[in-house]
């Protein structure tokens, strides 16, 4: 199947969460449960409601109703924990389980179809919404991501979940890791991912439960939650302080509106895959709203993973604080995510890349490809836009600082080396780093990190983008069952990630099994296609063009998308044909 695309696509608001974090489910609910004797052979899951009734708001600026009715998922004894893997593009997305006999892990593979991409279990949750008379008005299922916004459900519980905070959206994500750890609970509400309904002012009653075919696979009881739900409508402009909020809103945010959101480990929690060395990158965090990081959002407009806020809640805090996206370091309205800090100064004596592990930076396919007439609405311009991404696949993180010397333009950048217990044992000079002003960007660019090429049939160049500049920033959860991957990467903010135009030192990190997209909206991801004859060609995503960084391997940098122009002058068209299995644009 192939897909035609001609328009460019907007920048939407981010809009939707999970619920707060499950503490609000603990208070008598779930009784503090005695570990069994012999761990077994899965963990005991139920279905559980934190309320008994709740108020969902209907705004009616923006029509619908988000169903967030408070229901999450539980483990005890053992964790919920799924690997979710494909070997390449040419093969289906497959899921195992981990299950735990006498304390040792081992793997169960689930049935094929169990899955059907990486961004959760596909109709997981079955809901029924009657009206006061019994009438059915609603019916649908739900997926679930088992990564969605958790807390503990007894004071015994672990401290900190080691699994991440969201699902991945990017079409070409290799690995994934879901988990519910044991004693917490994860809101079975897909948030953004949700599609709102049509509901009117009124009380209703919430059927929720899951679906037999889950119940099976995972023995849970065949128990659904009873919620009462009473829709009440509102206007921003019933309420002053919302409305001069809203008006305040349509007016630019900041240079960083639209990317992704921050994200900051709880304090003490290493956050990774076995076996993962000390992250010498990273800081202490500090306490925060609770709040899970947006991933895919990238440089740019794709979805946002759920953050832990209700929808209505989100809904208006962004708007009694005026602010959509990165604005001076705060993201999704509710919390601030901190720098990461370069050396204290340049680092001194011989450089040397010594035999450590190194990071091994791959490229994914082109996606989200459209022809537009420029980032400017240029009259008698074509312009072929496209969202790439480069991603780390370890064993080691990609460390990079920049540092600058007084009134000079650019900072020089160093990539740094670490030993297994996380020591640094060497640097290299890398390039340099360059302030980019231009909007969508407005931070601090490490030079000849990626480049981009139009390649024509035979794989001869065509045209060549002049981007090649970048902020580095883990925007994507592209394969977390790598060596050493970091399931709770920092620096996912893009405000805070690559400094201001008044910064004198950067750090600038790419975790292992993260990758940093910039989507198609943003300055210098198209090519200028005005003179370019209709055909077959090749969009080519290569990571480290000039070998200037140190890496595992060097000869899997580069990424292929076919795609076929067509149409005429000003309104010209590209088909993007699926690759191999993957059939998104």
């Amino acid at each position: 199947m192939t897909r035609t695309r001609t328009t460019r696509l907007r920048r939407p608001l981010l809009a939707g969460t999970t619920a707060v974090a499950a503490l609000a489910v603990t208070a008598g609910l779930v009784a503090a449960t005695p570990e069994p004797a012999k761990a077994a052979t899965g963990p005991r899951l139920s279905l559980i409601a934190a309320t008994n009734s709740i108020t969902l708001t209907s705004w009616k600026e923006d029509p619908g109703v988000y169903l967030d009715l408070g229901t999450y998922l539980t483990a005890e004894g053992t964790p919920l924990e799924l690997k979710v893997t494909r070997k390449s593009y040419k093969d289906p997305v497959t899921v195992t389980q981990t299950v735990y006999e006498g304390g040792k892990a081992k793997t169960r593979t689930l049935p094929k179809g169990t899955v059907k991409d990486f961004s959760g279990l596909p109709g997981f949750a079955q809901i029924t919404v009657t009206d006061k008379a019994g009438r059915k008005v609603l019916s649908r299922a739900e997926d679930f991501c088992p990564n969605n916004a958790s807390g503990r459900v007894r004071p015994d519980a672990p401290a900190t979940s080691k699994y991440p905070e969201s699902c991945p959206t990017n079409p070409f994500t290799l690995g994934s890791v879901w988990g519910v750890e044991k004693g917490w609970a994860a809101n079975t509400y897909g948030g953004s991912y949700s599609r709102p309904v049509k509901l009117a002012a009124g009380t209703y009653t919430a059927r929720i439960g899951v679906a037999k075919k889950y119940r099976d696979l995972f023995g849970i009881a065949d128990k659904p939650a009873t919620v009462k739900v009473t829709v009440q409508e509102r206007s921003w402009e019933d309420e002053p302080s919302l409305s001069a909020s809203r008006s305040a809103r349509t007016a630019p945010a900041g240079e960083h509106a639209g990317h992704g959101a921050g994200h900051e480990a709880p304090a003490g929690h290493a956050g990774h895959g076995p076996g993962h060395a000390p992250t010498p990158a990273q800081a202490a965090a500090p306490v925060t709203s609770g709040a899970g990081p947006s991933y895919n959002v990238g440089h740019g407009p794709l979805k946002a993973a759920p953050p832990a806020l209700p929808w209505a809640l989100k809904q208006e805090q962004a708007l009694r604080s005026a602010r959509v996206g990165d604005t001076g370091g705060q993201t999704d309205g509710s919390r601030r995510a901190p720098a990461l800090q370069p050396l204290s100064k340049r680092p001194a004596g011989q450089p040397s890349v010594p035999d450590v592990p190194k990071p091994d930076l791959r490229s994914l396919p082109a996606y989200g490809i459209v022809v537009s007439d420029g980032e400017k609405d240029i009259p008698g311009k074509d312009y072929l836009a496209f969202s790439a991404n480069v991603w780390n696949a370890g064993p080691a993180q990609l460390v990079v600082d920049g540092f600058r010397s007084p009134g000079k333009a650019k900072m020089d950048a160093y990539q740094y080396f670490y030993d297994a217990k996380g020591k640094q044992v060497g640097y290299t000079p890398t390039g340099t780093m360059e302030w980019d002003p231009r909007p969508g960007h407005v931070h601090w660019h490490f030079t000849d990190f990626a480049s981009y090429r139009l390649l024509k049939a035979d794989k001869k160049v065509a045209v060549r983008s002049g981007k090649e500049a970048f902020c580095l920033a883990n925007t994507d959860a592209v394969d977390y069952t790598v060596k050493n991957a970091n399931w709770h990467p920092y620096n996912t903010d893009l405000a805070t990630a690559c400094g201001q135009e008044n910064s004198i030192s950067v750090r600038e990190v790419l975790d292992v099994g993260s990758g940093d997209t910039y989507t198609q909206d943003l300055p210098g991801q198209s090519f200028d296609i005005t003179g370019v004859p209709n055909g077959t060609y090749y969009i080519q995503v290569l990571a480290n063009p000039e070998k200037r960084l140190k890496e595992t391997d060097l000869n899997n940098n580069s990424a292929l998308r076919k795609i076929v122009l067509g149409g005429k002058p000003g309104k010209r068209t590209v088909t993007v044909p699926a690759h191999d299995l993957v059939d998104a644009n």
